[in-house]
């Protein structure tokens, strides 16, 4: 079995696994303030974010894209702190807020939340506290001490109280690490340096102190070794004891050197210290003592920053491999732990007190039991009342203090007991009720009452009952505490406390009879009951049956009461409760049916029976609920015909809730029972619900009843809103028929849903004798025609004339018309039209007249009208077109008239007079019918003129339009008549750009060419000669050159660039050198005519230097570098040096180019003209030149030109340049192409270059220069980074011993690092394995040891490979390698000393398994050693299975102590196969866990008695006594058979024995049986068996002993009878009257009459034995009579 550790150790989570980079995981990038969130900065790409670790959801990470330099996070809240610089900002997450911000004025290098609400800041000088709460800014507390000035700050840490507050930093000195500690105090204001790593303040309550210590404590790791110090900071509170200073030793193992402490927490709940090292060890101390309880190494990595984990109250932190690990105290087996392992029993004690954990329980019940057999009541009452689980505080506990007398003038032991137990913690019910029994017996009821404020007693139903003797209302607090609901209950009810009994229950969830207790309350109290029962229905699911309820209100007749309480019982209206709906309503309608409307009225209830409640109103004469309950259409139609006793209002909407075919029979049925007492409510009902009855039934239903009046009135409501038409003509029809002649004529008017037609027929009809109705109809729907018909044929022709002059004037001219269609006289119609002042259309007056070619009819008409001035276009146009047909000087009248329509008239005037058409249309600008016009009658002159005039762009480009097939006539007028007639420049700008605009260009040449070149007003016209110039460029080139000869007054510039962008390049440059713009001009020879001879001569003519320039680029272009640089050279132009240089570069002309820059040098001093001047130099050999121009003053840039001259080879140069400005690196590796190597050397030592010293150093070895290659690969080797370059360039080309060579001088170097030890045991384990272990003995703290193990494993090196492997403490794979390859790897003392530290259990299983096939017989060494972590159960059933149980004896028997039942077993079976019964019997006597009935069976069987005796024995053991009796018998072992009969206790098993051996003839084993089981017999059976046997005499003294016995109690019970009988008779008063007792005292039944049982001496009736006289017979054994109703010893009748 495995050893149980006190702690628990666990993952919680591995930070890699939910997507953190493991490079984010250190110190710097990590922060934890407590065990709720991890912050953690990433970069992800070039975006940084902040990761938040919920530690509650940890698969789910916050991610936030968030720069900052540092970022914390709230112990407890989602907050974080974020710091960038100096600026510090906090945010609130989950509100999206910033809660804070501040800036520093110093760097702020370390921080952390002290608590909740506080951030401590520390700078380089200072630290600061700052709040998050308000404005509040940092407010500085202390400044830093000199110690710490130059350490990195790791941590900061305060008490609870902020009084002390500590600052932790460490640094390197002299090889190792040392902390360094300031602990201020705030009271004090000063501060101490304190050396120390890590460290942390804790509470601790010592015994006997009133109030918490303060302790500070602290670790330290100095060259002497580790300690850790505890002590009180401050002075101690008043009443405390001083805490004693502790100080002991902290281990660290051989192998750790290097480690030193690194975090510390404390836990408030254990008391104990939390000690985290850098190497991954966890140490474990108690507090109070300073002990170290437990150390082991947890984590192969270094954990960077703890915090206390709340939920088990132990320590959590992260390592460097981004694991988050939890170690916490294991209860269960801390205190076990301590007494076995660490065996310090009184550690053991005070922490199982202290923390209230099991595992002591053996200990303290030692404890107790010497203190109180040492007469220290006391003190064993402190030690029971401390005991954790209250494992003593028992009913024995206080039997045995019962038991001890009470000493006088003391406190008796068993009151200092609960006293104790008063002061520390609460009774529990034994003794709750041991204490209270005397404290009520005395009346001292106040006690109790403060006990049970206080808490400090364990309430139980016992306890209440034994209080509710003496008061009820206490027992009700006590029986409220033990939770015994059915007492509380009782109390309630008894102390009329009714309302709290629901209340209780609810909150205790306790089920009483409510309705029992319901009926008792009505009996007592109805108002009480009333409030109870509506308590019981108040909860959505009652508490009792509603219906039973009910009848306990019906059973006491409260009507009023119940109907109450079901009104608040139903009010949720649910379905389950419709019975108790319908008994709501039966009983109020039966009973008070004016209650039962309001409720309906109140329409609470849905679910009732709805039938028989109708019926129910119908009978009360509720006429109207009833309606509301009937479905059937036979009862509504019989109860709807009452309309007398209905609301209206309500019966309107009613009917809503009928169907259609419902209404309208219920409508017919009022209509048919009494039209006139239910029309009006008929035509209400049939208005608001006639979209659903539909118009047309319920015009029907009138009409079946012939009721037009309310048809009318019904469709009166119905069609202002209708738009059916049947419905308005009903309407129309409806009010003809009652002579409503206004709402005729106003829906005639109005409604616009009719038919016209059907309406218009009607009233022709009807013959009214108002035609006002037909008028409107007529007027609105144009039957105006009609009308006049209609009117003038029957003698209506005054309505005519009101028609027009009253109803509508605008309709005179259909009446006209019409009157002309009936030959009406002209007098009539001309009459008519003057009396007619309405407006009216004269447009349609005179289509009307024209139409029927009566149009100078109107002319008196419309001349009156002139006159008046009207100016209406109508008018003027109509007397137009008679002044055109009758040839009345048209032309003046179109000319100067301005009111005609211009396009009427001139469409008008088209066919008759074209001219006349153009007049009008031109005075109108009806552009479009004019050209029409023109086009067909060929009037292109007058379309020309008018164009011109006009100009319109749009018009222009309609006309040139080339579909227009009249175009070029058009153009023609244009150019011979129009433009030659203007002298506006507008006309002739707008028709030129027409001209262009339409793209004609010969056409505008045309143009142009008549306006400039024939001498016009326009022939200098700047514009029209560009435009003459630019327009033959585009239609007739062959022309420009001629334009450009003989016009003088254009743009010359502009004109050119055109030119040339129409590839017209002798033009352009014609006219360039006309007007003399020469740097143009050669400019279009070179770029345009590409002719470079040209333009040369054309530079040689001008000799300009901006022509020359101009040149040299286009030959430079052209790559003529010589030419060019020859035309820059006499253009002195510097200006584009760059591409000349690059020029000449690319073409080598080095020589030219020295020429160039030496001209250019004159003229500037660039640094890039001097550089490249040297680079030409060097590229011509002119080295004297070039060592002549850099030795002087110079702006050159050597070190590029140096660069240029070693890339191109060209050393010597180089070598010149670089020595010149002293860069020895370049030179060394110029020197090196030169092979001049000790001079590169030399020159590498001046460089001191990593990167120089790489290149001399390969290229020495490359010329096989081993001595300079090892000179300069010292340079080399002691940078890490550069060393696997050196490594696999010397192993690429095979110089191994040269290169060990190198690295074995390098060791002796002071810079000597890791990775060339580590690089040097790798070169061994390929090319020299034997040196390699010498190597790794003396160096292996300096090597990278996972390196050296991959290269170990590689190369089979495999005791190498162990030795690396428990060096790096992976000690699971060392014993994996040496199991792997144990003639080579293992070796005995090293793997027994291995396999203990090693992490995986399971190899302890497979070391078994090794040592079996390889070292059998040192398996039971390997065991012993294996042993405290081992899963014996495991390994025990390993060997089982294999058989070589034998082989482990010696490992079982040091095992067996743990009492492990595999392993006792497994012993046992070893034992029982040596036939070792000694060995057996002590290992059973000692060790009792295993399968005892398993091996009593088979041990039984056994051939060998003595083990046959041990199967009785464990029969025994297990209470099978018969079974053990009966092997013993088997075996004739008679003394074991009496024992075992007599430990049974049995009566039966010793009676069978003790006949067993009369029956086998063993009279003496009989007389011993009965000495053995004496108190078990019984006399009368011993008696029976002697005399049967005849061995009186061996069973006479077994007889008279028992004689004996009895005659003793004889004796004591007469004489307690006589004191008790002396007793009553001096408690008893003397009779107040001389009669004979009644025997009502006695109850009836039970005592017999006076002498019916005669009384005999010592008062004992006569014929009655004692008690036990009937050989042994127990009391009551003789018909059932209980020993205490004998009769008293003085006559009478009554009995106890």
């Amino acid at each position: 079995m495995a050893q149980n550790l006190p702690i628990k150790f666990q993952e919680l989570i591995q930070l890699q696994n939910i997507g953190i980079n493991v490079q984010t995981i250190g110190f710097a990038t990590l922060t934890m303030e407590s065990d709720k969130f991890i912050c953690v900065r990433e970069k992800v790409g070039e975006s940084a974010q902040v990761v938040i670790v919920d530690m509650a959801s940890p698969q789910n990470p916050i991610r936030r894209p968030i720069s900052a330099d540092s970022a914390i996070m709230n112990p407890a809240s989602r907050v974080i702190a974020l710091k960038a610089g100096k600026t510090l900002q906090i945010f609130n997450i989950e509100m999206k807020s910033k809660m804070k911000a501040h800036t520093m004025t110093d760097d702020v290098i370390f921080w952390r939340w002290i608590n909740l609400k506080t951030v401590a800041l520390v700078t380089e000088t200072s630290v600061y506290h700052w709040s998050v709460e308000g404005d509040a800014q940092p407010e500085k507390v202390f400044d830093r001490h000199s110690s710490l000035a130059s350490c990195q700050i790791i941590n900061y840490r305060t008490d609870a109280s902020l009084k002390w507050l500590l600052l932790i930093g460490i640094q390197a000195q002299q090889h190792r690490v040392v902390g360094a500690m300031q602990l201020y105090s705030v009271e004090r204001g000063v501060s101490q340096p304190i050396e120390g790593h890590a460290a942390a303040f804790a509470q601790l309550q010592l015994p006997g102190n009133p109030t918490e210590s303060t302790l500070f404590t602290f670790a330290v790791r100095t060259p002497q070794g580790g300690k850790l110090h505890v002590i009180e900071v401050g002075q101690p509170a008043q009443g405390n004891q001083p805490f004693t200073k502790k100080a002991v030793d902290v281990f660290f193992p051989p192998e750790a050197q290097g480690d030193f402490p690194v975090a510390m927490q404390t836990s408030a709940k254990y008391d104990v210290i939390y000690l985290i090292t850098k190497f991954g060890y966890i140490h474990l101390y108690d507090l109070e003592t300073g002990t170290c309880i437990y150390m082991n190494r947890i984590s192969g990595d270094t954990i960077f920053v703890t915090a206390i984990h709340e939920a088990s109250s132990g320590i959590v932190g992260v390592n460097r491999k981004g694991q988050v690990l939890s170690v916490s105290v294991d209860e269960a087996n801390i205190v076990p732990y301590i007494t076995t392992t660490l065996q310090n029993g009184d550690l053991a004690l005070r922490i199982a007190t202290r923390n209230n954990l099991a595992g002591a329980e053996q200990l303290l019940v030692q404890k107790f039991n010497q203190l109180f057999l040492q007469g220290q009541y006391s003190e064993a009452a402190k030690v029971a009342a401390k005991a954790p689980k209250g494992i003593l505080r028992t009913p024995e506990t206080i039997q045995r203090f019962q038991t001890v007398p009470q000493q006088p003038g003391q406190t008796s032991p068993l009151l200092q007991y609960f006293g104790i137990l008063l002061e520390t913690s609460q009774l529990n019910k034994y003794e709750a009720l041991e204490l209270c029994k005397p404290v009520l017996q005395q009346g001292k009821k106040q006690l109790l009452e403060k006990w049970l404020k206080e808490d400090k007693l364990e309430c139980s139903e016992e306890l209440g009952d034994m209080v509710k003797q003496v008061d009820p209302t206490l027992a009700l607090s006590v029986y409220l505490r033990a939770n015994v609901p059915l007492k509380v209950i009782q109390c309630f009810a008894e102390t009329g406390q009714f309302q709290k009994i629901v209340l209780y229950a609810k909150k205790v969830n306790y089920q009483p009879d409510y309705i029992f207790l319901l009926r008792n309350i009505m009996r007592i109290n109805p108002e009480q009951g009333e409030l109870f029962a509506t308590m019981l229905a108040q909860d959505d699911e009652p508490l009792a049956d509603l219906n039973q309820i009910v009848d306990v209100f019906m059973e006491v007749n409260m009507v009023q009461q119940c109907t109450k309480f079901l009104l608040e019982a139903l009010k949720n209206n649910k379905p389950e409760q419709a019975a108790l709906q319908t008994r709501l309503l039966e009983m109020n309608l039966m009973t008070a049916p004016q209650v039962a409307d309001a409720i309906l009225s109140n329409q609470m209830f849905t679910h009732y029976d709805k039938a028989h409640v109708a019926q129910l109103c119908e009978k009360a004469g509720l006429l109207q609920r009833a309606l509301e309950h009937y479905t059937d259409i036979y009862d509504i139609k019989r109860a709807v015909v009452h309309t007398h006793m209905l609301n209206p209002d309500w019966l309107v909407n009613y009917f809503g809730s009928l169907s259609v075919e419902d209404s309208l029979e219920c409508l017919r049925a009022m209509l048919q029972a009494n039209i006139r007492q239910n029309l009006q409510v008929s035509v209400k009902i049939a208005s608001k619900y006639h979209e659903q009855l539909t118009p047309s039934a319920l015009i029907e239903l009138f009409e079946s009843f012939k009721s037009f009046e309310g048809l009318f009135y019904f469709l009166g409501s119905v069609v202002n809103y209708s738009q059916d038409s049947d419905v308005h003509f009903k309407y129309i029809q409806a009010a003809c028929k009652t002579g409503q002649m206004k709402e005729v004529e106003r829906i005639c008017r109005e409604s616009n849903c009719y038919a016209p037609e059907r309406v218009k027929n009607y009233l022709k009809e009807a013959k009214l004798t108002d035609q006002l109705p037909l008028i409107i109809v007529c007027d609105r729907f144009d039957f105006v025609h009609d009308l006049v018909l209609y009117l003038y044929r029957n003698n209506l022709q005054k309505y005519i004339e009101i028609y027009v002059q009253k109803v509508n004037p605008a309709r005179l001219p259909s009446v006209v018309g019409g009157l002309l269609d009936v030959d009406c006289s002209e007098d009539v119609i001309k009459n008519l039209a003057l009396t007619v002042k309405g407006s009216f259309s004269t447009d349609e007056l005179v289509e009307e007249v024209e139409k029927r070619n009566r149009l100078k009819l109107l002319l008196p008409w419309l001349e009156s009208k002139i006159q008046e001035g009207v100016e209406e276009p109508a008018t003027h146009n109509a007397l137009a077109k008679i002044y055109i047909d009758s040839n009345n000087n048209p032309e003046r009248f179109l000319r100067e008239n301005q009111f005609y329509d211009s396009k009427v008239i001139g469409k008008y005037c088209e066919k008759r007079d074209p001219h006349l058409a153009c007049v009008a249309f031109e005075r109108g600008q009806c552009d479009a019918e004019l050209i029409k016009v023109c086009n067909e009658n060929s009037l292109f002159k007058s379309e020309a003129r008018y164009l011109v005039r006009r100009r319109d762009p749009d018009l222009w480009a309609l006309v040139l339009d080339p579909e227009n097939s009249f175009r070029r006539q058009l153009i023609d007028q244009v150019v011979q008549t129009a433009l030659s007639e203007t002298q506006d420049a507008e006309d002739v700008s707008v028709t030129v750009k027409a001209f262009m605009t339409a793209d004609l260009p010969n056409e505008l040449i045309e143009l142009l060419e008549k306006i400039v070149l024939e001498n016009s007003v326009f022939a200098d016209h700047r514009n029209l000669q560009n435009l003459l110039i630019l327009t033959a460029i585009k239609a007739d080139q062959s022309r420009v050159m001629e334009y450009i000869n003989r016009l003088d007054n254009y743009d010359a510039p502009d004109i050119a660039n055109i030119a040339i962008s129409s590839q017209l390049f002798e033009e352009a440059f014609a006219i360039f050198k006309k007007f003399e713009v020469n740097t143009s001009a050669i400019e279009v020879l070179i770029v345009n005519i590409h002719n470079l001879d040209r333009a040369y001569e054309f530079a040689e003519r001008c000799n300009e230097s901006a022509v020359w320039s101009l040149l040299a680029k286009a030959q430079l272009e052209e790559e003529m570098v010589k030419e060019s640089i020859d035309s820059y050279i006499k253009a002195d132009d510097p200006s584009t040096f760059t591409e000349v240089i690059e020029a000449a570069n690319n073409s080598g002309n080095f020589e030219d180019l020295v020429r160039y820059l030496q001209m250019a040098r004159k003229k500037t001093r660039e640094t890039f003209i001097e550089t490249e001047l040297v680079f030409a130099f060097a590229k011509t050999n002119r080295l004297a030149d070039l060592e002549e121009f850099i030795s002087g003053p110079n702006h050159a840039q050597i070190q590029q030109v140096g660069e240029r001259c070693y890339n191109e080879k060209m050393y010597e140069a180089a070598k010149l340049l670089f020595n010149n400005i002293s860069n020895f690196a370049r030179l060394a590796s110029t020197l090196v192409h030169l092979g001049e190597f000790q001079a590169a050397v030399d020159s590498a030592r001046k460089a001191n270059s990593t990167r120089t010293w790489k290149e001399v150093c390969f290229s020495c070895v490359e010329a096989e220069e081993f001595r300079l290659a090892q000179v300069c690969g010292l340079h080399i080797v002691i940078h890490a980074d550069e060393l696997e370059d050196l490594i696999e360039f010397y192993e690429r080309r095979g110089y191994f011993n040269e290169l060990i060579a190198l690295l074995e001088a390098a060791l002796g170097l002071e810079r000597a690092h890791m990775g060339m030890f580590t690089e040097l045991a790798i070169l061994y384990s390929k090319y020299k394995p034997g040196k390699m272990r010498e190597h790794l003995e003396l160096f292996w703290s300096r090597v990278n040891i996972p390196k050296v193990l991959r290269a170990a494993e590689q190369a089979h090196l495999w005791p190498e490979l162990v030795f690396l492997y428990d060096k790096y403490e992976e000690f699971d794979n060392s014993v994996i390698t040496m199991m792997a390859h144990p003639t080579e790897a293992w070796k005995e003392a090293q793997f027994k000393e291995v396999i203990t530290k090693v992490a995986n259990i399971e190899l302890y299983h497979r070391a078994i398994q090794f040592y079996l096939d390889h070292k059998p017989l040192l398996l039971n060494d390997l065991l012993l050693v294996l042993t405290p972590r081992l899963d014996h159960t495991r390994a025990v059933g390993y060997f089982t299975k294999l058989r070589h149980l034998g082989l482990v004896k010696p490992y079982l028997r040091s095992v067996q102590i743990n009492n492990n039942k595999a392993v006792n077993e497994a012993l046992n079976f070893v034992l029982i196969d040596e036939e070792d019964f000694e060995g057996l019997r002590k290992s059973i006597d000692s060790f009792n866990n295993f399968d005892n009935i398993a091996l009593a069976q088979q041990l039984e069987k056994h051939e060998l008695i003595e083990f046959r005796r041990i199967a009785a024995y464990l029969y025994k053991g297990n209470n099978r006594w018969a079974q053990s009796v009966d092997l013993c018998k088997k075996d004739l072992l008679y003394k074991d058979a009496m024992q075992y009969a007599s430990e049974s206790r049995n009566t039966e098993t010793a009676e069978t024995l003790i006949a067993w051996f009369l029956e086998i003839g063993k009279p003496e084993c009989f007389a011993s049986c009965l000495y053995s089981c004496y108190d078990l017999l019984r006399p009368d059976v011993i008696m029976e068996l002697a005399w049967r046997h005849s061995i009186m005499d061996y069973a006479m003294p077994y007889l008279i002993q028992v004689t004996r016995e009895y005659l003793t109690k004889v004796d004591r019970l007469q004489q307690s009878d006589a004191e008790r009988t002396e007793e009553q008779q001096e408690q008893q008063p003397p009779p107040m009257m001389m009669e004979p007792q009644l025997m009502i005292t006695a109850g009836p039944g039970l005592g017999p009459p006076p002498g019916m049982m005669p009384v005999g001496p010592g008062g004992m009736p006569m014929g009655m034995m004692p008690p036990g006289a009937m050989g042994g017979m127990p009391p009551g054994a003789m018909g059932g009579m209980p020993p205490f109703q004998q009769p008293p010893p003085s006559g009478g009748g009554a009995f106890y």
